[in-house]
């Protein structure tokens, strides 16, 4: 390739002409980069289709803004990774010993990176599918258990498509990049020879000309004019979830949330004045707040004797509402339809997150989960007062189960340290009865489960015991069909049969138990999944979840107030009559009302009552703002402009998570029998 006359230069300019075959090279690159991650995108596309809302998924003109801003976003990804190539093109233009190597080196800078990048991509199409959320640092949350995040990519057959598109882009780029690598080694072995007329000026030309492809590419990689650089919310362009977020560039929001989790300003949720929100979450929880304690502490001292009775609680994986038959969904669930006649079936409950992590931590000690952090892991183990720890004062023996290994998610440390007197896991149970890298199934789990807690209720002494359940969580895996017959063909739904069936065999079972009639039973999702349409940007499958209590003392029927998985705790123990100190965010559902309910999911706020949705992305400074139709739950939410009643949610989910944040910053976590907390604002 020659350069014509340039400022006057004479033609063949060797510097100028290195510089402009090697600008070739990268330009190349960067156009089949992008030309993949938007045939990538077009895959993604078709994979959540059927999620759009029924007004935007004809329109075509909606689709092709969202595959432009995604070319946007695309685009600062790859100038990111051109940025470096750039400036060696540019040593390379003046040195023949640099021009030797660097081809082969800025191949396997390329190739590395963009293997990282066609995973990321190809990655988000199940993550996105399984949580409606673009792939973000949550993820990093599961990289300390690679052999069982490994184990869950592997085992789980419909995973094997996208392990396949990753490789196939990663074979297909290094074929590209061989072919443009040899064409640069032959076009720089065939340089014109040096002129020494216009020597200084050529070089001068040349490191304009690089001067300016750096600029441009730093202004690529801002993305946009202005005083800030591009950030998620340039995707938000309709009312569609799906189209606002198909845009974004797996990549771009993955560093983009890892970098923000490392920024000092970001390791704290700032929605309000902490002393603001700890003054509105006392007066919308009707605390005064003790001052040994916390602000929103209080005192519960029953009436009567306690109870004494037992407990089995049940975190059932991934069990939205609208999979429940009881709560209108699905016919899936006869076992449990049958039990929430017998007991009281909370209608409006919701998880307080979308991770199981989530779902543990606000149901066993009533604190909020804040978006996608795991409160439960760290090296220095965080200590709370929650179910385990007041019925231990109590007397009670504690008991947890779990299908996987103990340490997932920090779990043995966490819950030791906060209660539980046992704790089992994968390690207790017999080689040849673990399914996959999550450990047993949700049958061996109830039959290992059951003679330990019955062993225990024979020293007289009433017991806890918790169970968490994972068959409902890829990859799914079903016993011999001589025991469970599956009605449904779709392995979807025969995996919520199946974990609605392990549940009706254990209560079989434990029916036949002496300390049976004397136990509190309590069943709830650990968190919900995606049903149906993604028909906002937080749908309600995600976190509407069955919330089933029955045992003595309890009126069977359904009870339609707002509930939360915070609000688990105080229940129970107003149901057993303990008397303790309360220092969280739940209420006894039995004996107050919430005016509504707040809960999050990874990246994404929301509050609701019966008429109106309220939503927030604090990475994207968005809100929304949404009309509900209480005649018809199912109905899509209708997007509105902002009301009075909005601001009320709004304020009171803001206030609700920042006092938590305040709360748990300052050590208030744990009730009158420690040491005394910070002190209030």
């Amino acid at each position: 390739m020659t350069i014509p006359k340039l400022w006057g230069l004479p033609r063949g300019g060797r510097h100028l002409t290195a510089y402009a075959q090697g600008l070739r090279y990268l330009v190349c690159i960067h156009l089949v980069a992008l030309g993949m991650m938007t045939v990538l995108r077009g895959v993604f596309f078709a994979s959540v289709r059927s999620q759009l809302s029924d007004g935007v998924r004809g329109d075509v003109g909606l689709a092709a803004m969202a595959f432009l801003r995604g070319l946007w976003f695309d685009n600062v990804t790859a100038c990111y990774i051109l940025l470096l190539p750039l400036v060696v093109v540019t040593a390379g233009a003046f040195s023949a010993v640099v021009r030797r190597w660097v081809v082969g080196a800025m191949g396997w800078f390329f190739g590395l990176l963009y293997t990282l990048v066609w995973a990321a991509t190809a990655a988000n199409i199940p993550y996105f599918a399984y949580f409606t959320k673009i792939l973000n640092s949550s993820i990093w949350n599961w990289a300390e258990y690679g052999g069982t995040t490994v184990g869950m990519m592997l085992g789980e057959a419909s995973y094997y498509i996208y392990i396949g598109v990753w490789v196939v882009c990663t074979a297909t780029f290094a074929l590209v990049l061989r072919w443009a690598g040899r064409q640069l080694r032959k076009a720089w072995g065939q340089l014109p020879p040096a002129q020494k007329d216009g020597r200084w000026a050529q070089c001068a030309a040349t490191l304009a000309l690089a001067a300016a492809m750096v600029g441009a590419c730093f202004f690529g990689i801002r993305g946009r004019m202005g005083y800030n650089p591009i950030k998620v919310s340039a995707a938000y362009f309709c009312n569609d979830p799906i189209l606002n977020q198909l845009g974004i560039n797996p990549m771009f929001a993955l560093l983009q949330s890892t970098l923000d989790d490392l920024r000092p300003e970001n390791r704290r949720l700032h929605l309000m004045d902490d002393a603001a929100a700890v003054q509105a979450a006392q007066r919308l929880l009707g605390r005064t707040g003790l001052p040994d304690v916390s602000p929103l502490a209080r005192r519960i001292q029953p009436a009567k004797a306690p109870a004494n009775h037992n407990v089995v609680l049940v975190l059932m994986e991934s069990m939205s509402a609208e999979l429940t038959g009881a709560l209108g969904g699905t016919s899936l669930t006869p076992n449990l339809d049958s039990l929430a006649q017998q007991g009281r079936l909370f209608t409006n409950c919701y998880s307080a997150g979308n991770h199981t992590n989530h779902g543990l931590y606000a149901t066993l000690y009533s604190f909020p989960s804040i978006l996608k952090r795991n409160a439960m892991k760290g090296s220095n183990i965080p200590r709370y007062d929650g179910l385990a720890t007041v019925l231990r004062a109590a007397g009670y023996r504690t008991l947890f189960f779990m299908t996987h290994e103990t340490q997932y998610d920090n779990m043995n440390a966490f819950l030791r340290t906060n209660g539980y007197d046992e704790v089992y896991g994968q390690e207790n149970y017999p080689r040849e009865e673990v399914v996959n890298h999550f450990g047993v199934p949700d049958d061996y789990l109830f039959r290992y489960a059951l003679p330990v807690i019955s062993e225990r209720a024979k020293t007289g002494r009433p017991f806890f015991a918790t169970l968490l359940t994972i068959s409902n969580h890829p990859p799914y895996v079903l016993p011999d069909k001589r025991q469970f017959r599956p009605r449904s063909a779709d392995m979807e739904q025969t995996i919520v049969e199946y974990a609605d069936w392990a549940i009706g065999r254990f209560m079989r079972a434990a029916a036949k138990e002496p300390w049976f009639a004397n136990t509190v039973f309590v069943f709830l999702g650990d968190h919900g999944k995606m049903v149906g349409q993604a028909n906002c940007e937080l749908p309600s499958s995600y976190n509407h979840i069955p919330l089933l209590i029955s045992g003595p003392g309890i009126e069977a029927g359904q009870d339609t107030a707002w509930a939360g998985q915070v609000d688990v705790a105080p229940t129970l123990l107003g149901l057993l009559r303990v008397a303790y100190v309360q220092n969280n965010f739940g209420i006894d559902l039995l004996r107050e009302q919430r005016p509504c309910i707040f809960y999050s999911a990874d990246n994404t706020l929301a509050a609701r009552d019966a008429q109106h949705l309220y939503v927030y992305s604090p990475d994207a400074e968005r809100e929304f703002c949404y009309r509900l139709d209480p005649a018809n739950p199912k109905a899509a939410p209708q997007p509105v402009a902002m009301n009075e009643s909005h601001r009320r949610l709004r304020n009171y989910l803001f206030s609700m998570l920042q006092t938590t944040e305040y709360m748990v910053g300052k050590g208030m976590t744990l009730g009158g029998s420690v040491e005394k907390n910070a002190s209030l604002p």
